[in-house]
């Protein structure tokens, strides 16, 4: 049995099927963690979707900003952007099962030390509590008031957890957290516009895994998101977007040996 993590997928399944095939992945018996944006952008996110669902247990998945992105233009709440490549999905036979089986999934996963994540963890947020607020977006987005919450997920503000926030405005930034940051300061405030090179850092930010002593140096933290960045490990964290969707590569590390495999994108 072997767990492989891969980062970002985008709807491009070729790469992912070239990468089982090196794997030589057997369901049976071998796992997968996936680290979110599992659609768009690529050509195939139907048969994407149809695949990861069809694994069942055999894999663990984390929701992207890709992936909301999909459940809030399938409720007809934001218009598409021109870049999209969500139409094979939104016309399916199988549209609402596969909407629905994705709004089922978390923003974080913990298993044993290790934290799957799409983006990352605000520096003053342990993992337990992160955990934590990942699953009160998880009750909202399974809940009866989704489509409020839905309506309500776009936006850059605020810029900053704070235990006090509530609402709309606390699963905000628990969202742009999980699912899309990349710099922040050392006191947590985000730049989630941003999104070059860690050399590129706006004043005053770092990336967010770069903050001193941040909470979260207990566990290694898998993600993804940040293509500018690209495959980079170190001591506490595994980054795994290598720009597949752009033509760079998709990554997959297997997480017993940190075994690294990489294809074409």
């Amino acid at each position: 049995m072997a767990t492989y993590a891969i980062g970002d997928i985008q709807g491009c399944w070729a790469p992912l099927e070239r990468m089982l095939d090196r794997l030589a992945f057997d369901q049976a018996v071998d796992r997968l963690w996936i680290v979110g944006d599992l659609v768009n952008r690529g050509p195939e996110s139907l048969r994407v979707l149809r695949f990861l669902r069809d694994l069942g247990d055999a894999a663990s998945i984390v929701l992207g900003n890709h992936d909301l992105y999909l459940l809030m233009v399938a409720a007809g709440l934001k218009r598409r952007d021109s870049d999209d490549t969500l139409y094979q999905v939104l016309e399916a036979p199988d549209r609402d099962e596969l909407i629905d089986w994705l709004a089922c999934l978390p923003l974080l996963k913990v298993h044993g030390e290790h934290v799957l994540v799409h983006a990352g963890l605000l520096p003053g947020w342990t993992v337990t509590r992160a955990q934590a607020l990942a699953a009160e977006v998880g009750t909202a987005l399974g809940g009866a008031r989704a489509r409020d919450f839905l309506l309500n997920l776009a936006g850059n503000r605020p810029e900053r957890w704070s235990d006090g926030l509530k609402g709309w405005d606390r699963l905000r930034v628990i969202v742009n957290a999980l699912t899309r940051l990349r710099f922040c300061t050392a006191d947590g405030r985000m730049d989630l516009r941003a999104k070059g090179a860690p050399h590129k850092a706006p004043p005053g930010m770092m990336p967010w895994f770069s903050v001193p002593d941040r909470f979260s140096r207990t566990h290694t933290v898998v993600c993804g998101h940040w293509s500018a960045l690209g495959f980079y490990r170190e001591p506490g964290l595994i980054a795994l977007d290598s720009g597949c969707v752009w033509g760079g590569k998709l990554t997959a590390i297997r997480i017993e040996d940190d075994a690294v495999f990489q294809v074409p994108g």
